[in-house]
Parts: C-alpha cells; sequence; structure tokens
C-alpha cells in the first residue's frame, strides 16, 4: 500500500533531521520506495503493513536515530487525496490553505470547538476553519500563519503531539 507520512516538529526549535537520513532510517525499518519532499518531513513509502502499525514503529526508530521524541501522521494515499479533495474553502490568492492532521477525530473536534471560541477574538474573522475526518481546514491571510488567534490555538501544547499542519500545495504535490 503507499502512504505519506508527516513528521512534526522537525527542522525548527534545535530539531535536525537530514532528509537523506530520514530516508535511510525509513528503509531500515523496512519501508519501501521512501521519498522525501522539501526538508520538513514529508515523505511518501510503499509497505504492506497497515498504518496502526506502522505509526508506533516508525516513532520508534525516528526517536531513536535522531534523539528526539518523534511524533508523525501516516496516511494511507487514498485518505490524502481525500484530505486535499475535501478542502472546503475557495483558493484566494491572498490567504493560505492548510490541512491539520490529527491523530484522532476528537482532535479534531476539539480543535473545531476551540476555533468558534477563537473567531470572536480580534482578527478571528479574517480566517476560517472547518472540520473534516480527523483533519482540520484552516485558510489564513498571508503573513499571519503565526499571529491569528486560530494559530494560538494550535500552538498550544496539548496539540503538539496530535497534529502536524501542512500547506494544501505541499499537499498536492505529494499526491
Amino acid at each position: 500500500m503507499d502512504y505519506a507520512m508527516f513528521l512534526r516538529g522537525i527542522n525548527v526549535s534545535g530539531v535536525r533531521v537530514p532528509m537523506p537520513e530520514l530516508r535511510d532510517c525509513l528503509a531500515d525499518v523496512g519501508l519501501d520506495d521512501v521519498r522525501t519532499y522539501l526538508q520538513t518531513g514529508n515523505v511518501t513509502f510503499s509497505s504492506a503493513e497497515q498504518p496502526r502499525a506502522l505509526r508506533p514503529m516508525i516513532e520508534e526508530a525516528l526517536t531513536s536515530t535522531f534523539g528526539y521524541e518523534a511524533h508523525v501522521q501516516v496516511l494511507p494515499r487514498a485518505e490524502l487525496a481525500a484530505v486535499v479533495a475535501g478542502y472546503p474553502f475557495p483558493a484566494e490568492p491572498d490567504h493560505h490553505r492548510y490541512a491539520i492532521l490529527c491523530a484522532t477525530d476528537q482532535v479534531a473536534a476539539d480543535l473545531v470547538d476551540l476555533a468558534q471560541t477563537a473567531a470572536h477574538e480580534p482578527g478571528g474573522d479574517r480566517e476560517r476553519v472547518a472540520a473534516g475526518t480527523s483533519v482540520v481546514y484552516w485558510s489564513c491571510p498571508k503573513g499571519s500563519t503565526l499571529s491569528t488567534p486560530f494559530s494560538k490555538v494550535l500552538g498550544q501544547r496539548r496539540f503538539r503531539a496530535t497534529t502536524t499542519n501542512r500547506n494544501l500545495n505541499t499537499l498536492e504535490k505529494m499526491l
């Protein structure tokens, strides 16, 4: 089966994971056709394993190899295609399009609930948030990704191990 995998929090804040070493690490645990995209932990690969078995195996290998507490999201390619196709907002030249990949539907629901509160804060009316299946879609003005009310929700410690955001442009390229 073909998969997409997304690492959380690498090549920022002192956590360095060079892409050639990442590919080698993943090949060493038995993944095939490993390819990386950009320098931010976007990976495609093939494996006969099921997603539930892959995630802990990969996180353990990354933690051991690179010396940080690794968190990943693993999606079958068909699910990634569904995430991209499900983006509910029109493309706007002055907005970024994001998908926040969540470990569970409950995490996504919690984010959407908190987004409703954030929408009432100053600047909250300039961004849009919508729920999908284990994903939250987000549109925000360019230049404000780290300063909107919803971005502050995303930055909360409790979501660090269970979410990772990707620009929809990147996800489209990985298909």
